[in-house]
């Protein structure tokens, strides 16, 4: 089903720029090769990194799990190919900054040999919570650039149902065509990817935004939902305007409604995908396939042999353009991601990750969008005018400028999608979107400097009083042991005092009995006393009596 451009809608701004997708389009999608070396980041998409599960010096198989979830916000890595973990280092990763992380580095054996894979249910009778591991298990991030864990976005959380699942196939930004050709050969798994996302969410509509310079890619969605008999997703053709592939644009597009800043499209009943993530969700789930590859788009003038590659994730740069025929000699810079919201990098020994969509080889004064002499803002105010997310972009730039980093926020500053209008307009050559990038790492620098000083504030306040509770138990403890042994010393005196009350009770009785016996004693002696006199008396009277006869 499509719907015309009088049922649109339309955002703030926006530009209309030269497309030269038609570079890296006039070949079919290239095959996977395998490279000499592996490098996997453990740090893929937005949130905590994954967490490596194998050794130096083991065996892998393609698909097997080598980094677990490390948390919510995270998903598992897998090995694109079967081969050798070699080493796992640091190594330069594709980052503005360009700076290293931990890597898991595998050494393939070209036996491209799969792990067994389990057989897969119906998914129309799963469980969407169960339906969201799976896809959480398989790997699979925004594709689209942000790489935000496509399961948290699947869950409508306190919601029953959501209102408008959108599947983006606008593909804004120059140069970049991984999604058009995608559409172009694999559109039934785009189709089949947004059903099962729909289903996870329990959507009541589906609709695919593409732009409508991509005829081809939409005429395949077309004929690929008529074939397969659906009649639960919309494909809508939407002007070719940039960026009208942002989340935030897309949604106003196609919905007339404004996520709220600071929110989610969540909050108005929207959740948006990418029809690559859509595809990889399809492969997940119906062929129980993990995310160990992308397509990616090669083009530019500094390419000799442009196109549109899958290649493995962890696929080294460098590698990949000598296997397309390397580097024209016009060459000026090499950029991740298109001409507008990409970053300039410093070397091709970088590996191409999951949310990576373009190499951009630009030749010597091709699509330059800020001069390297910027001249003073003359406030034109052009940047005003283009800018898709209604912010004041001079405003932005000059507290930025001046490095008022709590005043700049009073401007919405973390509303800018970093899209690049602004810096193609200003007549000054003024690289806003560096500025804006530059404002929002030092906030979170702060932000994180803060929440540390506030952990170590509590740990020291929370030290501190352990040592006071610990100070006033030592105290109670010898108060205790003070009136223990007042008590005891006081019982003792009291006893001794009773035994000696009692020992002098005992002699007094002692006495007493002696003092008895003695008395019955001599009771006994007079008895006998007066005995014996008694006798002799008798005796002498016997005597006397016989002597008188």
């Amino acid at each position: 089903m499509m719907q015309t451009k009088q049922n649109l809608f339309r955002f703030h701004g926006g530009l209309h720029l030269p497309g030269h997708k038609e570079i890296s389009t006039a070949h079919a999608i290239g095959n996977v090769f395998i490279p000499s070396r592996l490098v996997l980041p453990l740090q893929q998409h937005i949130g905590e990194s994954s967490e490596a599960i194998v050794n130096e010096g083991d065996q892998v198989l393609k698909g097997q799990i080598i980094a677990k979830a490390n948390g919510y916000v995270s998903v598992p890595l897998h090995a694109p190919t079967s081969g050798t973990v070699t080493q796992i280092i640091e190594q330069p990763v594709p980052h503005p900054s360009g700076l290293s992380a931990t890597c898991i580095i595998i050494k393939p054996d070209h036996k491209d040999q799969w792990i067994e894979l389990q057989e897969t249910a119906d998914y129309r009778h799963m469980d969407p919570s169960a339906l969201r591991n799976r896809i959480r298990d398989a790997g699979i991030v925004g594709l689209g650039g942000a790489g935000f864990p496509a399961f948290i976005k699947l869950n409508p959380g306190a919601r029953t149902a959501i209102d408008e699942l959108i599947i983006n196939a606008a593909e804004c930004e120059p140069y970049i065509s991984c999604d058009d050709m995608l559409m172009r050969e694999r559109a039934v798994d785009v189709i089949e990817g947004a059903r099962i996302m729909k289903h996870a969410l329990q959507a009541r509509r589906c609709l695919i935004g593409i732009e409508d310079n991509k005829p081809e890619a939409c005429a395949a969605l077309t004929e690929a939902l008529t074939k397969l008999g659906y009649n639960d997703i919309e494909i809508i053709s939407i002007p070719t305007i940039y960026p009208a592939g942002g989340e935030k644009q897309l949604i106003k597009v196609l919905t007339g409604k404004e996520s709220p800043s600071h929110g989610l499209p969540l909050d108005i009943g929207v959740v948006c995908q990418n029809v690559a993530t859509a595809a990889a969700v399809y492969q997940a789930v119906i062929h129980n396939r993990p995310l160990i590859s992308r397509i990616v788009t090669l083009t530019g003038r500094g390419i000799n042999n442009p196109g549109n590659h899958e290649l493995l994730i962890g696929t080294p740069v460098n590698e990949w353009v000598e296997h397309c025929g390397g580097y024209d000699e016009s060459i000026e810079r090499l950029v991740m991601g298109g001409p507008m919201m990409g970053f300039n990098l410093g070397t091709d020994n970088i590996p191409v990750i999951k949310t990576s969509n373009c190499i951009l080889a630009l030749g010597q004064g091709e699509f330059s969008v800020s001069s390297s002499n910027p001249m003073p803002c003359i406030r034109c105010g052009a940047c005003m005018d283009v800018c898709p997310a209604k912010l004041l972009p001079q405003q932005l730039y000059w507290q930025a400028y001046a490095r008022d980093f709590d005043k700049i926020q009073d401007y919405n500053l973390f509303d800018c999608i970093e899209c690049g209008c602004c810096s193609y307009v200003c007549p000054s050559h003024i690289p806003l979107v560096q500025y804006y990038r530059f404002a929002k790492t030092e906030i979170w620098a702060q932000e994180r400097d803060k929440t540390k000083s506030d952990h170590a504030r509590i740990r020291h306040e929370f030290r501190l009083e352990r040592l006071e509770r610990e100070k006033l138990e030592r105290e109670e403890r010898m108060r205790k042991k003070k009136a223990a042994l007042k008590t005891g010393k006081d019982k003792a005196t009291k006893e001794k005092k009773k035994d000696a009350i009692e020992a002098a009770l005992a002699r007094v009785r002692e006495k007493q009995k002696q003092s008895d016996i003695q008395a019955k004693n001599i009771d006994n002696l007079s008895a006998e006393q007066q005995h014996k006199i008694d006798e002799i008396d008798a005796r002498r009277k016997h005597e006397q009596d016989n002597s008188t006869s």
